[in-house]
């Protein structure tokens, strides 16, 4: 089922406007919010998924996190010259580059779940559990292929 043509078409009434509009939105406040750890949101999103062991390899998270290759190296860039991880060839493979948070890695990594649950909390709390149950299952339905 198509749901626009040309000729109903507006930008601004487009479901990607909404979705690229509440990723700004959410951006900019997650990004203030982790001002003081001195880190930005997408680089949050790398260090908890090295945390908690969703991802071990730049290539992971790439495809984890919706990035192309190149930004990913940059951000690793960015936390490596932190001092926040550290990369290591594999043993078994020298093509794949094993990534491990570093102690200062680990302890920014400790203080985002006081953090994040707070920002998201504050952007959803007009939503009745019903309704944020149904976004989720929504978004997702809309990210499956």
């Amino acid at each position: 089922m198509d749901h626009y043509t040309p000729e109903t078409f507006h930008v601004t009434q487009s479901v990607g406007f909404a979705i690229n509009k509440a990723r700004n939105v959410l951006i900019t406040e997650m990004d203030a919010a982790l001002k003081d750890l001195d880190i930005t949101s997408q680089q949050m999103g790398i260090l908890l998924s090295l945390r908690r062991g969703i991802a071990a390899t730049p290539f992971e998270l790439s495809k984890l996190l919706g990035v192309d290759t190149g930004l990913m190296t940059r951000m690793l860039d960015k936390l490596e010259t932190k001092g926040l991880l550290e990369r290591s060839r594999s043993i078994e493979d020298r093509r794949v580059v094993n990534l491990k948070l570093t102690k200062a890695g680990e302890d920014v990594a400790e203080h985002l779940p006081q953090i994040v649950p707070v920002v998201l909390n504050r952007r959803l709390k007009k939503f009745t559990k019903t309704e944020f149950e149904e976004l989720r299952r929504l978004l997702n339905k809309f990210l499956d292929d």
